[in-house]
């Protein structure tokens, strides 16, 4: 599972290093690379094995909404495999980085199934919205429900 959040640099390539605790996720898929697409003006990593799972469900779902063609046309047609080179980087296509606002600094995110890659600046925005949302009774009732 991808856990844990921390502060890299994209190089000027547009490379980012894979911390060492996510590439063991990744090797215990089995692979040397992650299937990368843009949401929430983010970025998501995911494994190859998971990534055919995502898209196996996606498949499932009919088109019958104008919403749901749109976000399979975005999600699935914004993704892109991304291999591990010999220093555990992988290039992010500038498509990407330009959709996610990521320049210099970024954030990498554990979440469990996947893992996020933010721009510094997107991810304060991110967790600021989760401050205010906390002080909403609702929200604290549905984190509640998870035992916390």
């Amino acid at each position: 599972m991808f856990r844990g959040t921390s502060f890299h640099s994209i190089d000027s390539k547009g490379r980012i290093k894979i911390p060492s605790r996510f590439k063991e996720v990744i090797k215990a898929d089995g692979s040397e690379g992650i299937i990368v697409s843009k949401l929430d003006q983010g970025l998501v990593g995911y494994t190859f094995s998971k990534w055919q799972e995502i898209e196996a469900k996606i498949l499932a779902v009919a088109e019958s909404s104008d919403n749901m063609r749109r976000f399979r046309r975005i999600f699935a047609g914004g993704a892109f495999p991304c291999e591990c080179d010999k220093q555990d980087r992988i290039l992010i296509p500038s498509l990407l980085r330009k959709y996610a606002g990521i320049e210099k600094e970024i954030v990498l995110v554990g979440v469990l199934d996947h893992f996020e890659i933010w721009s510094q600046k997107n991810w304060e925005n991110e967790d600021q919205a989760l401050e205010e949302d906390m002080k909403k009774e609702g929200v604290r009732n549905e984190i509640a429900k998870l035992g916390l």
